[in-house]
């Protein structure tokens, strides 16, 4: 298997091929692949076609998403002992 490197990608590319592997839940690497394969022709089937065409639909994060999520219920999840007794 051979590899490459790409030098200088520019805005807006650099971010929407970030966002397509955040969305996707990929690898940046795997992300290029699938994009190469697809604008070639040579794209495989995709497992499970029928989950993907309802992705946008099913509430996936991304890891920012989540890390803010987090953030806003930390003082939530905080346990005080006397609302147990």
């Amino acid at each position: 298997m051979k590899s490459i490197t790409i030098h200088g990608l520019e805005e807006p590319l650099w971010s929407l091929v970030k966002s397509k592997a955040e969305f996707e839940g990929l690898s940046l690497n795997k992300t290029i692949k699938k994009l190469l394969e697809k604008s070639l022709g040579i794209s495989r089937p995709e497992e499970n076609n029928r989950k993907n065409e309802f992705k946008q639909f099913l509430g996936c994060w991304s890891k920012t998403d989540l890390d803010e999520f987090n953030t806003a219920i930390s003082d939530i999840e905080q346990i005080n002992p006397k609302d147990w007794r």
